[in-house]
This record gives C-alpha cells, sequence and structure tokens, in this order.
C-alpha cells in the first residue's frame, strides 16, 4: 500500500490505477475536493496499512507520477504562488484589514487559489474579495481563516528540541494545553522556554505528563512527615526522573533521598516548608517565573486552531 499525506497530516492511501507504478518517495499528482494536488507518495508500513484498512480510511485517486513536462509546471506554479502572495499582500495594506496572511496555494490545475490567513477577530474581506477577482481571473477564490498553530504546521520548521515541528510531522490534532503542565513537571515558567513557534504552549508538555503524575503517585506526598536516616523532617520536594524525595530536616537542612528509604510517620512535624516552591524538581532546573508575563496569553484560545482546514 501507498499513501500520501494532506494537510494537517491527515494520512490517505492511495488508489492506484493497475497500468500506474509508483516507487517509495515519488512526487504524484493526485484528484482532491480541492481539485488536483501535488504530494509525495511512500510505501506504507504493514502494521499502519492494517490500521488504514481497520479505520476504512478513505483512498484518493492517483492521476499520475509526475512527469518532467508536470515538474516545469509545478516550478512555474510555485512562482505563480510568491506572486499571488504579494498581490493579495498588498490588497490586504490597500483595504487596512486586521489580518497576517500566512500563505498563497494553488491547485495543480490552476483552477482554485486558496490564501491562509490569522486574525485575532472575523475579518469582513468582501471588498478583498471582489478585488482579488480582478486579479485572479478565471479561477476560484478561497480565503481561510485558521488558528496560529495551524499556521506553523503550514510554514514548517524546527523546534526548540532541533527536530522539525511535531505539527508538521505526525500530530493529526491539537490536544488542550495549559500551564499546570509546566507547574506539575517544574519547567521554569518563561516564554522562551515552555512555548513553541506558534506562541502557544509547547506540545510536548503533554508527551510526558501522564508519567510524571503516575510517578509521583508512588512517591510520599509533598507536605508529609518522614522518618529519614538522619531522622525526622518533612517533603519539600519530589524528583521525578530519580525518584528521590528532598526532605528539609529539623536543622533546617535540605536534603534528597530515594523515596524507598524514607517511610511516613503519622505524627505531625512542626517543621516549615516554603510552599510556594514547593514541588516536583526536574533535574537541577530551578523553577523561574516572570511576574510581569501575563502566562496565560500562552494557553490555547480560540485563535489557537482550526478544525476544518
Amino acid at each position: 500500500m501507498f499513501a500520501v499525506n494532506l494537510i494537517k497530516n491527515k494520512q490517505c492511501p492511495l488508489d492506484i490505477p493497475e497500468h500506474i507504478e509508483v516507487k517509495h518517495g515519488d512526487m504524484v499528482i493526485i484528484l482532491t475536493e480541492k481539485g488536483e494536488e501535488v504530494v509525495q507518495a511512500y510505501k506504507v508500513p504493514p502494521q499502519v496499512e492494517s490500521i488504514l484498512i481497520r479505520k476504512k480510511v478513505p483512498s484518493i485517486p492517483l492521476l499520475r507520477v509526475m512527469t518532467e513536462e508536470d515538474k516545469k509546471s509545478y516550478e512555474e506554479l510555485k512562482s505563480l504562488e510568491e506572486q499571488g502572495y504579494k498581490d493579495c499582500l498588498e490588497l490586504i495594506k490597500q483595504h487596512n484589514l486586521q489580518m497576517n496572511l500566512i500563505q498563497c496555494k494553488y491547485t495543480f490545475d490552476r483552477r482554485k487559489v486558496t490564501f491562509y490567513y490569522t486574525a485575532p477577530e472575523r475579518v469582513d474581506f468582501r471588498e478583498l474579495l471582489k478585488d482579488l477577482t480582478k486579479v485572479f481571473k478565471r479561477v476560484r477564490i478561497d480565503l481561510k481563516h485558521i488558528g496560529v498553530r495551524d499556521e506553523t504546521s503550514l510554514c514548517c520548521g524546527n523546534g526548540l528540541c532541533g527536530r522539525p515541528f511535531c505539527c508538521c510531522t505526525f500530530k493529526r490534532q491539537f490536544d488542550s494545553i495549559n500551564i499546570k503542565l509546566a507547574h506539575d513537571q517544574s519547567m521554569p515558567i518563561t516564554p522562551s522556554k515552555i512555548s513553541g513557534t506558534c506562541g502557544r504552549l509547547l506540545c510536548c508538555l503533554n508527551y510526558e505528563y501522564k508519567n510524571y503524575i503516575e510517578t509521583a503517585k508512588e512517591m510520599v506526598p509533598i507536605g508529609s512527615g518522614v522518618m529519614t536516616a538522619e531522622g525526622v523532617g518533612r517533603v519539600c520536594g519530589l524528583n521525578i526522573l530519580t525518584k528521590n524525595v528532598s526532605v528539609k530536616l529539623a536543622d533546617g537542612k535540605i536534603k534528597e533521598f530515594p523515596s524507598d528509604e524514607v517511610e511516613m510517620i503519622d505524627t505531625d512535624v512542626n517543621i516549615e516548608i516554603d510552599v510556594n516552591n514547593a514541588g516536583y524538581k526536574y533535574s537541577s532546573m530551578q523553577q523561574i517565573t516572570d511576574e510581569n508575563i501575563d502566562i496565560k496569553q500562552y494557553e490555547d484560545d480560540k485563535n489557537s486552531s482550526t478544525g476544518n482546514i
């Protein structure tokens, strides 16, 4: 089985006519509801093939493998898209519209052009559309309002980890992200550390969160009185990765002990701990908070993503 990835990494199997031979990595022309599109075909592993069959994912008709003539036409199309982007951007400025143009995309048959844009609020682009019809003749024009997370998935790039964005490679839908995920993993609460190019919290904050919570349940809770090899103390922090607990002893010193070497006690331990700084500890990273930053603006909102592109 061969498949292709459409927008938002939607994986669809190819319906290949018997007389066409396809190789892994070939650039092919397919027929979608938008028209003819150029994509790359790839061979599907058996495990993925069984999932696509089980879920009855509709196949996409393959028209042909790109010829040399098609490749030349595709290069011309790219130049046409660049010029179309400039033309639309100029008209947006003329109409003084509060919208950020992201991409101009033609179908391969040049029957439809789509302009993707982001905007803080709903945009009345009726006058803009009238002017666009004068510039782009004999072609269907579509203006798509998308979210900032979708913008990043369209533009592609590399994240803080050095790898391609998750939204450009394997993520098919965006999960809800909130600041609690960063707090519970003791990430430094600074935008440069916990937000992505899209300006929202990193998708990967969700990846290990469940493991942190499950591991924390097996450890002594913060604030508990415990007996250690050096006497009675009170738990003031957890190191999830090493499964160590930080304990404040009666003399005021804070020391780390393996979780299985401390024992909870029922007696009230009269040792004060800093509740604000107590939490899960991630390696030697310290909790950093900039009081001047409204971290809520980095959480999901109505302009974060769009489900229908």
